[in-house]
């Protein structure tokens, strides 16, 4: 299992933090250019305050350094320049050499795009750069006031700012983070945590009552999902338990009906002697023991067959179809049979991709069940006859095994292929034709009972990828 920072916890705390620092990102830029501004702003005030003492007094030579230079230094000015009517004034400090190349931050632009990408020039550039501050003076068009300066003490000053800025916005980043985190976790994550962990525990032990979640009353989703995962966890255990049961039930009906065949054979022989005797009542009633003997036996040993019945896949290989229609024909008693007449209507060279044995085993029931209820119809205007034929779909094979005798009664035909249930004569378990589908189905097929006026038909449907010729 994740641990507490890990998993769904770590991708919630880096997205809540690179959402939070891309927001102050967002912030940051304005600001920092508003910090340039009014750092520009301020020394740009200091050279308009003297270029009123410029325009103030006719020579400008006249002016004392000292005062010329505590305006100079007030602003961290090397140098004012005033320009009205098409004539400059200049006031440096003594013995400065005017740079040559200067950078301009002209104040007169206001537009927010130009004011960050100044800022971001100045961050970036380094430092030893000359700044020229460009302003109206005392906002009138017709005086214009420059401050030439050094870089660098703005410069400083803003990775001072953008240092403060980020350090601000971490904090507010971890706490939100935190606060988030605490919530999120709390509501949703340790929920999903309860209920993973919970599926991977009760996966291991499906069985055991005590590892079925507990629903919170919760009305969101979680709440949602951990009432259905209760109601499926609930159902599957009585399923198992249930299935659990049958199992037992079964192995104990097994054991039974063997001791119980094994009675019966006894019985049956003893049955048998006891036809041999001459008293007329034991020849009167002899016979039908012996039938319901058989008939028993029959039943238990039906029983055991499916009780044995092993899910064992298909192992396809080439069959001929006809030569194994001809084969199940002798199995289930047909060829050579006094009253009943078979047809094999398969053509030559038909070979299909399939397991022979399992195939067989259908054929082999269906035409059992076909010459059983010819037999029993002793009444019969015509003569009886079973056919297995074939036909060909876009996407199928049709095995067609039909006959013409008194056709499925209508309890038969409602529960034809459930095991106990679907016998079509008295005595019968109903497990042939239950057992036939499951091996048809195991090949991809169907097998289909036909309804029709006379007689009883099923059709075998194979895909028709199955055809090798």
């Amino acid at each position: 299992m994740p641990g507490p920072f890990s998993g769904l916890s770590v991708k919630l705390i880096t997205i809540i933090v690179a959402v939070i620092l891309t927001a102050g990102i967002v912030i940051y830029l304005p600001l920092v250019a508003n910090y340039r501004d009014s750092w520009l702003a301020d020394r740009l005030r200091i050279g308009i305050v003297a270029a009123r003492v410029l325009d103030a007094v006719p020579d400008v030579m006249a002016l004392p350094q000292t005062l010329t230079d505590r305006l100079l230094n007030s602003a961290g000015a090397k140098a004012i320049v005033y320009r009205r009517g098409g004539q400059s004034q200049l006031l440096s400090v003594e013995g400065v050499e005017m740079p040559k190349e200067v950078v301009t931050a002209d104040m007169r632009l206001d537009d927010p795009v130009t004011r960050i990408l100044g800022a971001l020039d100045t961050l970036f550039a380094g430092n030893g750069r000359t700044l020229r501050i460009v302003g109206d003076s005392d906002g009138s068009a017709d005086g214009v006031v420059e401050v030439l300066m050094s870089e660098t003490p703005l410069r400083l000053g803003m990775l001072a700012y953008s240092r403060n800025i980020a350090l601000l916005s971490l904090i507010i980043a971890a706490i939100t983070a935190i606060a988030l985190y605490v919530f999120v976790s709390r509501t949703f994550i340790a929920p999903i945590r309860r209920i993973t962990a919970n599926m991977v525990a009760y996966r291991q032990a499906p069985e055991n009552a005590n590892l079925i979640i507990a629903p919170e009353p919760r009305k969101d989703e979680v709440g949602i999902a951990e009432r259905e995962l209760a109601a499926m966890q609930t159902d599957l255990f009585t399923m198992l338990r249930q299935r659990r049961h049958l199992a037992d039930l079964g192995l104990a009906v097994a054991k039974i009906n063997h001791d119980l065949r094994n009675t019966l054979t006894s019985a049956q022989l003893l049955s048998d002697q006891v036809a041999t005797l001459d008293d007329p009542k034991v020849q009167r009633l002899a016979p039908r023991l012996v039938t319901t003997l058989d008939k028993a036996i029959g039943f238990a040993q039906s029983v055991l067959d499916y009780g044995r019945q092993s899910a064992t896949p298909p192992k396809p290989g080439p069959v001929d179809m006809r030569l194994l229609v001809e084969e199940s024909g002798i199995e289930a008693g047909l060829m050579g049979h006094p009253d009943v007449r078979f047809s094999n209507g398969i053509p030559d060279g038909l070979v299909i991709n399939a397991d022979a044995d399992q195939l067989g085993r259908v054929l082999v029931n269906l035409l059992k069940n076909a010459r059983q209820a010819l037999e029993a119809n002793t009444g019969a205007s015509h003569p009886p006859e079973i056919t297995v034929t074939f036909s060909e779909a876009p996407d199928e094979l049709i095995f067609t095994v039909a006959d013409n005798g008194p056709g499925l009664p209508p309890r038969a035909k409602e529960n034809l292929f459930i095991a106990f249930e679907g016998s079509a004569r008295a005595g019968g378990t109903g497990l042939g034709l239950a057992i036939a589908r499951e091996l048809v189905e195991a090949h991809g097929g169907k097998l289909l009972f036909v309804d029709q006026p006379q007689g009883a038909r099923f059709d075998i449907i194979l895909p028709a990828t199955a055809r090798l010729s």
